[in-house]
């Protein structure tokens, strides 16, 4: 079964896998289960609601008009006596004497007394009746108690029928809503299917394709754009990845190249090849080997995260020091091409504080002063001081400098500038990279620019801390 299918296989009473349908986790049920259910209960709310409001309004109505029949009766028996209720019809009315007795009653009234609360609801015939009553006066003296009744059979029909409609429209209005929602739900997502199955067909043989952007200008478009500027980042950084391997492929292949070659030589002709010189060959090739896996796994850490404890360090012991060993190293080596030896400046390095891992600081401190070492002429200037909450950290050459079109370059991995493509001078090309990630990883930068000696300045910025 492939993955991302609707479908699940589950084994039961030990009887074979049977598939089961799992489209009710999907956006497209959830939204329109939601939907019904919301408004399935608003339009329940709602129609009981009317029902409640419609049998007061028309219970109202026939209140008012029960109790405008009762002060008509009630005038004329005032004038013509009991009698004169004994032509109504299609009303119930009693003319009800003291002692609970039938004085008279119209044509759809009886002998047997009706109750003479006021607003009593009483079934008659089959039918539901208003009864409102009042007191009297009979023209020969003495009161009684005026009943009238009204039916209730026209209001009653009114509130079935609408209790009727209601029964039937709500739920025919709600699956009409789930069928409309489950229609433009799913159309909704059809550009995200779309999108989902472009991005599925995209393999190695076809890096460079993207998913379509729909000309809607909504979240759907938005998303198809921020998928295409993440297939952008994993392109260059399966690229960068691909030339990050095949780079350390070839600087590690050079070292072991040699070093297979001077044997073989010293195993063809052991005679013409002296240990010494052998010896020297593998010492150096296996510190070039050293210092390139060194700076391998310091990336790798880099790239996982770096820094876990973050701990108070004086940037400037830290310049110090890798001064003091610079002007150690220039003191007691001939310069590589037999000029001046270099004079390395630190008086301007002023205190600084900041947080992070000292380790990693010195390693961006060290390899920024010898990368100026190699390329400077006769001096290099080392200087720190706090601007703006930040320790920044200059390193001046009186180099060649670094022409502005290559100065993001530098920091690249395994990037080396022309004039410094020997590997005796300039290394792997490694150390720039993992001082700017290191200094990154600090939640600082670095960057390089002209230097007023007239070479490149390397500059450092961190924030202080501590």
């Amino acid at each position: 079964m492939a993955p991302g299918t609707d479908w699940r296989t589950t084994v039961a009473d030990g009887g074979p896998r049977q598939p089961r349908r799992r489209r009710l986790r999907s956006v497209r049920a959830r939204t329109t289960l939601g939907a019904g259910v919301v408004v399935l209960a608003a339009l329940v709310v709602g129609a009981v609601a009317f029902v409640v409001v419609l049998r007061l309004v028309l219970l109202d109505g026939v209140r008012t008009s029960a109790e405008a029949g009762l002060e008509q009766v009630s005038s004329r028996v005032d004038v013509d006596g009991a009698g004169a209720v004994s032509d109504y019809e299609d009303v119930l009315v009693q003319v009800v004497g003291g002692g609970g007795a039938v004085l008279a009653h119209g044509e759809d009234a009886d002998e047997t007394a009706l109750p003479t609360a006021d607003e009593t609801r009483w079934s008659h015939d089959g039918e539901r009746w208003l009864l409102v009553a009042d007191d009297v006066d009979l023209p020969g003296g003495g009161e009684a108690t005026l009943v009238y009744g009204v039916t209730l059979a026209q209001a009653d029909t009114a509130v079935g029928t609408a209790v009727a409609l209601l029964a039937v429209g709500v739920p025919a209005l709600v699956l009409l809503l789930v069928a409309v929602t489950w229609t433009v739900t799913g159309r909704s997502l059809r550009p995200v299917e779309r999108m989902r199955t472009e991005v599925e067909t995209i393999r190695v043989a076809r890096p460079e394709a993207r998913v379509e952007v729909p000309d809607t200008g909504d979240e759907v478009a938005r998303l198809a754009t921020t998928m295409n500027a993440m297939l952008d980042r994993l392109d260059r950084s399966a690229g960068s990845q691909r030339r990050f391997v095949s780079d350390a492929s070839h600087e590690l292949r050079s070292p072991i190249a040699s070093i297979r070659q001077h044997a073989e030589v010293a195993v063809a002709h052991p005679g013409r090849t002296e240990v010494a010189q052998f010896a020297d060959v593998v010492r150096s090739e296996a510190v070039r080997l050293q210092d390139l896996v060194t700076g391998l796994l310091e990336l790798s850490r880099l790239d996982e995260g770096g820094i876990r404890t973050l701990r108070p360090v004086d940037l400037d012991d830290l310049a110090l020091d890798a001064v003091a060993r610079a002007r150690a190293r220039e003191g007691v080596q001939d310069p590589p091409d037999g000029g001046a030896r270099i004079r390395v400046d630190g008086s301007a390095i002023a205190a600084a504080r900041v947080l992070g891992d000292e380790r990693l600081l010195a390693g961006v401190v060290r390899n920024l002063v010898d990368n100026a070492i190699r390329h400077a002429s006769s001096r290099v200037a080392v200087a720190l001081a706090e601007q703006d909450g930040s320790a920044v950290l200059t390193v001046d050459d009186d180099g060649s400098g670094v022409p502005e079109a290559q100065r993001e370059r530098v920091f690249e991995r395994f990037v080396r500038l022309d004039e410094a493509r020997s590997r005796d001078a300039g290394g792997a090309g490694l150390g720039l990279a993992i001082a700017r990630d290191a200094v990154r990883a600090h939640g600082g930068d670095t960057s390089v620019t002209t230097s007023p000696l007239g070479g490149a300045r390397f500059v450092v910025r961190i924030a202080l801390g501590g």
